[in-house]
């Protein structure tokens, strides 16, 4: 057990100093009884049956205080008993201690209390001012609260077991995130403490069904109720909330903030928005509560085996949860953890945003190689046998899964032919469009990708617009596999800077400070984005936070450029939908021309509104108006 203050709080009679006195044996510490501390004045008070005032007792718990904190310097743990019967007592108490404060409440009511004050011969508090006391009593909410009907001897038992059931980590929520977040822990060591709502003939017994599931979760303590949850984790807490993002996360926050100790720390490990997880900080830090809004990629299967996992807040709240996220975080190829400290306020669930973004356009465009080597005349067998051997060029796990997915059978049919073409999203592919929009950065193939998700789900007017609007004739089609591969290729690396492009503008806009060769470090394992070219990227962003400007891309981009255009243009023409691989050739040929049609655009704006315009002869930067109908 770490060095303790362990403070015995209850009115007079309820029988502190006795279970402090054999707690104190038990654990073979000091024992002080904080009425030896009143200073003569308080006990004349209370012999002349006066009640004590606040002004009374803040001295007599101000000594107190300076009691705990030189026990503390000398490395001892002791109990202290004391009445503190108010939450502004109990603070002054923890003043510098708060950190290795334990709390006992003795409670019982005030007939059997009555009863044993007026057995009570020879003590300077009469029975008469036993009222007074359970007027101004404010019940700790953290705190190990006993009843004293049961004998002394059971009560000590009781405190004991609960100060020793301390755990290190609390894990709130409980789907299927959660549990694998849980089962990681548990099997890198961490003694947990498990939550999840109890809901009737709904969610039953949920933590504790769980645990008795799993042999490395033998040692974790599971809850239904959130104040006994908080109360069995060692200060400061250390909370992941695992729960729906938005309003569940502001009702969870607000269910937990009364249990709380200054200090605690609340983790929010969903896919949260990061301008919401900014307010959020800020509010918790007028609570006093520190909070690290974290993404965490890998799915399921990451959770549970080593996830990519993105913190951000500030520094010294990062440290203090480090070693539990470093230990359960994937493993890259030099063994470091594939979690970094990204940096402050909501930048960890930013990059989690982007990273999602640039997943939506990596999976369309798999969804686009999909459309042209169907159209090649191959099945999803050997599409797949196709993509299994692009691996030496363009391996990433997407393609790993994507592969099969395509050689999954059901009965005598591929199952791809079985599902229904309406793809779904859940948000962040729309914060990052809305984000790119903000900060001003074309991320056109995320855009593209989240667009393809929408079109997909007008099923029935897609179907009804495919009648209205018959294919033109085909003609044979002159790309090969070999020239859809290189294509492919290209669009990933747009797609790619396209995104890292988006974190560098918020990272100077917001002053972030973001490490881009660190970013794409974490994302080489255990994330849904992981893949070779990421791995490269480790290196090329220690050099240039511009892909479009490292000469290895450089070289790279002109010699698939021929392929794509080959791919893009052919499949308009047959009338292939691939709008993401399109996009990537769009984007390239917009963003690689000195000259563009932005003239004409600023010529337009100045027309009809006056929003004035630049001369390309005049490099002041000064700006211009001209009145067109002359």
């Amino acid at each position: 057990m770490k060095t303790k203050i362990i403070f015995i709080i209850g009115v007079s009679g309820v029988g502190k100093s006795t279970i402090g006195e054999l707690l104190a044996n038990d654990l073979k510490i000091p024992f002080f009884d904080g009425d030896d501390y009143h200073p003569k004045e308080n006990i004349k008070k209370m012999s002349n049956g006066e009640a004590l005032n606040d002004m009374d007792r803040y001295g007599w718990l101000k000594k107190i205080n300076e009691l705990a904190i030189n026990q503390l310097n000398t490395e001892s743990s002791c109990v202290i008993v004391c009445s503190a019967l108010k939450i502004a007592y109990r603070n002054i108490l923890n003043e510098g201690i708060k950190q290795n404060s334990e709390w006992v409440f003795l409670q019982g009511s005030f007939d059997q209390i009555k009863e044993r004050l007026d057995n009570r011969k020879g003590h300077f508090m009469s029975s008469d001012l036993l009222k007074s006391q359970f007027d101004i009593l404010e019940e700790p909410a953290n705190a190990i609260t006993i009843n004293v009907k049961t004998s002394p001897k059971n009560i000590v038992e009781i405190i004991k077991n609960k100060l020793t059931e301390k755990t290190e980590f609390g894990l709130f929520g409980l789907g299927v995130m959660g549990k694998s977040l849980s089962r990681n822990l548990a099997n890198n060591g961490f003694k947990l403490s498990l939550f999840n709502r109890h809901v009737n003939e709904i969610e039953e017994n949920v933590a504790l069904n769980f645990k008795n599931q799993f042999t490395e979760l033998s040692s974790a303590l599971p809850f239904d109720n959130i104040a006994s949850f908080v109360n069995s984790i060692e200060l400061p807490r250390k909370i992941m909330l695992m729960v729906n993002a938005g309003k569940t996360i502001d009702l969870v926050i607000e269910d937990l903030l009364p249990h709380l100790s200054e200090g605690d720390i609340l983790i929010d490990g969903g896919n949260s928005n990061y301008k919401k997880t900014k307010e959020r900080v800020d509010y918790l830090k007028s609570k006093g509560i520190n909070f690290i809004g974290t993404g965490v990629s890998g799915g399921e299967e990451g959770a549970l085996k080593g996830p990519s996992i993105m913190p951000g807040g500030t520094k010294e709240t990062y440290k203090k949860v480090q070693p539990f996220l470093e230990k359960i975080a994937a493993i890259d190829k030099n063994n470091l953890p594939c979690c970094t400290y990204i940096g402050p306020e909501g930048s960890g669930h930013f990059v989690k945003m982007v990273h999602n973004g640039i997943e939506y356009a990596e999976m369309q465009l798999l969804a686009d190689v999909f459309v042209l080597l169907k159209r090649l005349g191959n099945n999803p067998n050997q599409i797949a046998d196709i993509l299994e051997s692009w691996q030496n060029t363009s391996n990433s796990y997407l393609l790993e899964i994507t592969i099969d997915i395509l050689r999954k059978k059901e009965e005598n049919d591929w199952l791809i032919h079985k599902i229904m073409d309406k793809a779904g999203n859940k948000g962040t592919g729309n914060w990052t469009t809305i984000a790119t929009s903000e900060l001003g950065v074309p991320s056109t193939m995320i855009t593209s990708s989240l667009f393809a998700r929408y079109t997909s789900f007008f099923k029935d007017e897609r179907i009804t617009a495919s009648n209205n609007f018959r294919e033109s004739e085909t003609h044979s089609l002159k790309f090969t596999e070999a020239d859809v591969s290189k294509a492919y290729q290209f669009a990933r690396i747009i797609n790619h800077y396209q995104g890292f492009k988006l974190i560098k503008e918020a990272s100077d806009t917001y002053e972030w400070s973001l490490n881009l060769s660190e970013l794409a470090r974490i994302w080489t394992n255990g994330c849904i984005i992981r893949s070779e070219l990421m791995t490269t990227l480790v290196s090329v962003f220690k050099n240039t936070d511009n892909l479009l400007q490292d000469n290895s891309f450089i070289r790279e981009l002109n010699s698939l450029k021929p392929f794509v255009k080959k791919v893009v243009s052919d499949s308009v023409l047959n009338e292939l939908a691939i709008p993401t691989l399109s996009e990537s050739i769009i984007f390239f040929n917009v963003f690689t021309k000195s000259e563009s049609s932005a003239n004409i655009i600023q010529a337009q704006r100045d027309y009809f509104g006056a929003h004035t315009y630049q001369r390309k002869n005049d490099t002041s930067g000064k700006f211009y108006h001209t009145n067109w109908k002359n």
